[in-house]
This record gives C-alpha cells, structure tokens and sequence, in this order.
C-alpha cells in the first residue's frame, strides 16, 4: 500500500513528494492533467523569489526556502533559479520599514534616491526612494516541478499517475484512504496530502474533511491573473546576460504591479509585467478561461510607457495564471484526520516551494510543526 497520496503536481505537490520519499516514505502523487500544467499556478519559466517582506515571519522562511532550493539544484543537477537582484518602489511599499527588516535580519541591500536608482537603473522610471536587494532572483516553475518529481521517482518511493482526476476521498474499513478517480479507478494510502492549488474550491466538499475543519477553513478567493511580456529595447540585455533585469514591485496607492525576466517560455526576449490581484474573482479553476482582456492590456501599456522606457510598450505574449487567495494572504498549511491540506499561497507561494512541502511531510507523518500563523485556527480567529 502506498503510504502517501498526493493530489496536485504543482510546485507544492512536487515539493512534498520529494520531501516524502526523502524521509523515506513511499509515494504516489495524483495530477489531472499533466505537472505543471497551464490550468495551474505552476507553469512557464518565470516566478519571482525575493526577500522583501513586511512580516518578520515570511522574511526568515525565505532565506530557509532558498537554502532548500540550493540544495534541490544540487541533487538535480539543474539549474533552477536566476539571480537577478530586485527593485521595491512606490510609497505605498514602505521601503524604509522593510530596509529596517534587512538590516535585522542580515539581508544584503541598499536603499537610493530616485535619482540614484535612475543612474543605475536607466530601464526604470522611479519617484520614490529604492529599495535593492541583490539575492532575488528568478524561478523556472515547470523545471523546479519536473526536477523534484524527478528525484522523487528516481528515489523508487514515488509514482506520478497523470491524467488522473480525484473525485473523491474516502475512508477505507481497515483504516487509511481510497482516494478514487472519474473513470473509477483507486489509489489507496495511509495519508492524504491536498496541494490542488486553484482546484481547491471545487474539491473541498469531496475530500473526506472533518465538518469542523472544513467549516473552519478561510474562504479561498481564486483569480485568474493576466500577465503581459514586454519587449526590451534594442540593446538591452536578456535574463542571462552578466547584467540582467532586476524583478521589480511598484506600489502605490492606485497601483501594484509587478515584473521580471520572462524567462525561456518567453523566449529571454523581455519583461513580464502583471497586476497583483489585478485579475478577474472566479470559483475555481474550472472556471477559467485564458481570456485576456483589453482593459488589462491596455492598463500594462499605459504602465510600461509611464515606468518601463526600457521596454518597448507592445506585449508580444501573454499568459494568464490562477492566485488562490485567502483573506490575510497567509498560507494554509494544516492537517485533520489524516487529511494535509497545503493550498491558498495567494500568489506568493513559489518561492517557498521546498519549505511548504518539507512543512506538509512533517504533518503527514506527524514528526514536524507549522508556524501557527499557517493553521486553521489562525484563520478562523
């Protein structure tokens, strides 16, 4: 019997399997459609990792996140993360509070004029002061997933069964899960782990929950994200150049968005651009579909010739991605009845894959704890 069952092969899913089968435990990881698929959060090449954050709490467990990410580049033998350094502007991002964070915790970083940053950053348009921290960078999400499911099937303690659609969890007479698929197949376990991403919503009813701990959990808000690449003017350098773009945040109090390299699915050729939370509130992935609108083109446009002249103010592609938010935007990662349920990174999760799977295996088998913060319990109160 296998030991595990993990729903979703997404970025958290890949990192608990390969978290499992690292302590030892057998595996099998369950994904509807293919890992990292474009119906997820998980896909193309480009996700931000960086270190500013207003809580204390999150900026700690990124530096632990990329020491892990260190170590899965090592075993893989792959490269997964870019440094590219990064750029937090506006007056609304209160760059002096998180510089104060920095300085606290040891984070290399300046803070410049406009006028400064302008002088080394000619790309960028700035009216705040500058926030530079060198050891952000950028995360190849499909490869990151490839390469842990890779070494959790290389392990020979982890199966991944694509195609393969939960329909329900069920507990079995003699203890443990059958988690059972559409057509009628079954996957027995002793645990369930639950990393379904954006398909959360939908699946929650059918997971074998405990009434309280279903009742209990925040209300997941999914949206679905439009993001837009924008070319580089001639003789600017791509992402893997000596000098690369840095990845940027720009809040003010009409505005946040967000950029970076966009990475081999866009061909190193410019940057991606996106709103925060800019896109439209759906139910659940199934209801997604791809759609761009020509508001939100036309807002990434206007941005980039107002903050971008680095860049040639024409997107030449675009995507969209699925945010499952919850009201505080803090993680849920918390456990009832042999059921982990690891979901709702609310559109910052990526860079902290390694740690959220390592936190979810030690929930499932009952040796590690999470900070209370990522508990029901926190989000009930």
């Amino acid at each position: 019997m296998t030991e595990h069952i993990v729903i979703g092969a997404g970025l958290a899913g890949a990192a608990t399997a390969y978290a499992l089968t690292m302590r030892g435990e057998d595996v099998t990881v369950l994904e509807q459609h293919t890992p990292a698929n474009a119906h997820g959060s998980s896909h193309g090449s480009a996700r931000i990792l960086r270190f500013a954050y207003p809580q204390r709490l999150y900026l700690d467990l990124v530096v632990a996140a990329r020491a892990m990410w260190d170590d899965v580049e090592r075993a893989a033998g792959t490269e997964l993360i870019i440094t590219t350094g990064a750029l937090d502007h506006g007056e609304a991002r209160h760059t002096a509070e998180l510089a104060a964070l920095f300085a606290a915790a040891g984070i290399d970083h300046e803070v410049l004029s406009p006028a400064q940053a302008g002088a080394r950053w000619p790309q960028f348009a700035f009216d705040t002061a500058v926030l530079w921290h060198p050891a952000a960078g950028v995360i190849d999400a499909e490869t990151a997933v490839s390469a842990m499911l890779r070494l959790a099937v290389a392990s020979g303690r982890a199966r991944v069964l694509e195609d393969w659609t939960v329909a329900e969890v069920g507990r079995r007479a003699g203890g443990g899960f059958r988690v059972t698929s559409a057509n009628g197949g079954a996957v027995d376990g002793e645990r369930v782990i639950v990393a379904a991403g954006a398909w959360l919503p939908a699946l929650l009813g059918h997971l074998g929950l405990p009434r309280g701990f279903l009742e209990s959990l925040p209300d997941f808000e999914v949206r679905e994200e439009q993001a837009f690449h924008l070319p580089y003017r001639d003789g600017e350098r791509p992402v893997r150049r000596d000098d690369p773009w840095p990845t940027f945040i720009h809040k003010t109090g009409e505005i946040f968005t967000y950029g970076l390299p966009g990475g081999r699915d866009a061909g190193f050729a410019g940057q991606k651009l996106a709103q925060f939370n800019g896109g439209r509130v759906i139910a659940s992935a199934l209801d997604a579909d791809g759609q761009i609108t020509t508001a939100m083109r036309a807002r990434m446009i206007d941005y980039a010739q107002r903050y971008l002249p680095g860049l040639v103010p024409e997107p030449y592609a675009e995507t969209t991605c699925l945010f499952t938010n919850t009201p505080t935007e803090d993680f849920v990662i918390d456990e009832a009845g042999g059921v982990v349920v690891v979901s709702a990174c609310s559109g910052h999760g990526a860079k902290f894959a390694p740690l959220l799977g390592e936190l979810a295996a030690g929930l499932a088998v009952g040796d590690g704890s999470v900070p209370e913060e990522f508990r029901v319990a926190h989000h009930r109160g």
